[in-house]
């Protein structure tokens, strides 16, 4: 019945080709359609929860007195990423950033999950000249470290937040914290409570470890305020020394980040987020179940002919399908 075929040249990019290759397919297949829903309707209500998490986040900082009410923010400058390709998205940025990106420039990039931040960012990273992409992540992980550290010295069994994050404390663990350049790279120094360490050469052990991750939420929550402060000095300092800065956000927390250069991709065709997620998990589960079953043949000697090229395509997207059902009822649909 499917004309069209997704070929395996293109299932192997794993990019957004890759997904819009897979939406023109089966753009009119009911199934994809109600997954895509289902996708979509989960990452918007995610999106929501983490709006609310961060304004009472930010609302514990301004009351602590860290953060003004007002952030008096540059305007934003809302590109409908529909019908554009993620190139034509960094086009856009560039040519607003223009002459500021030889001497170094702060970008913010912002949008709900889905509108490709990421790929932006990644492409953006590529071009500009000493470009560093910046997150708070590990920011809020040192903190959530040197809190469960101050508790396990405080003869406590496990984290708790009541007597480890006071005003006080969170004062005096954001004091062990520096930004500095460490074998001529900028690098978060975290001296204290018997710590001392570059925040780079513990970020995939210690930052990542069981303890830090199940508390970061608590954590991140009541030092919102003392992390934007702390990552906007570190983010003038880098820029002040010719780098340009990929900053990826949430407005709530990047409007306390001045900078011109600030970027909300948007979505005129909301249904496309959904599609998108969707797509990209059926190209992910796809390309595993086809180097499953041509792992099974014995690959043929010499050139690949024409009609193997067809029949591994005819292969790539009838294990396409039998993927969207997997993913379908695994759902629940």
């Amino acid at each position: 019945a499917m004309t069209e075929l997704l070929t395996q040249d293109i299932l192997q990019l794993q990019n957004a080709d890759t997904s819009t290759a897979i939406i023109s397919l089966l753009n009119d297949n009911d199934t994809f359609l109600k997954l895509s829903k289902f996708e979509g309707d989960l990452i918007y209500s995610r999106d929501m929860e983490d709006d609310t998490k961060l304004a009472i986040g930010i609302k514990i900082g301004v009351d602590r007195g860290t953060l003004s009410a007002d952030h008096n923010a540059e305007p934003y400058h809302t590109i409908d990423v529909l019908g554009k390709t993620p190139q034509d998205v960094v086009d856009i940025i560039l040519s607003h950033v223009g002459e500021n990106a030889q001497s170094g420039a702060l970008i913010v990039l912002c949008g709900l999950s889905g509108t490709g931040k990421g790929t932006t960012a990644a492409l953006l990273s590529q071009v500009l000249p000493n470009c560093v992409t910046w997150s708070n992540g590990n920011i809020f992980r040192s903190i959530t470290l040197l809190a469960v550290t101050w508790c396990e010295q405080n003869g406590m069994s496990e984290f708790n937040a009541e007597r480890a994050l006071t005003d006080e404390n969170i004062c005096h663990f954001m004091s062990m914290m520096t930004f500095e350049k460490v074998d001529s790279k900028w690098d978060v120094v975290i001296r204290g409570l018997g710590i001392d360490t570059t925040v780079s050469a513990i970020q995939n052990t210690d930052l990542k470890s069981p303890k830090v991750s199940k508390n970061i939420p608590t954590v991140a929550q009541q030092t919102q305020g003392e992390v934007i402060l702390f990552a906007r000095s570190c983010l003038e300092k880098m820029r002040a020394d010719g780098h340009n800065i990929l900053l990826e956000g949430r407005e709530q927390t990047v409007n306390y980040v001045p900078t011109p250069f600030r970027y909300t991709l948007t979505i005129s065709d909301p249904s496309l987020v959904g599609k998108r997620r969707a797509a990209q998990r059926l190209a992910a589960a796809t390309l595993s179940e086809v180097k499953k079953k041509l792992a099974v043949g014995t690959p043929p000697e010499g050139d690949v002919s024409a009609d193997l090229k067809t029949n591994n395509d005819e292969l790539v997207t009838s294990t396409l399908l039998q993927q969207l059902q997997v993913l379908t009822q695994e759902a629940g649909l």
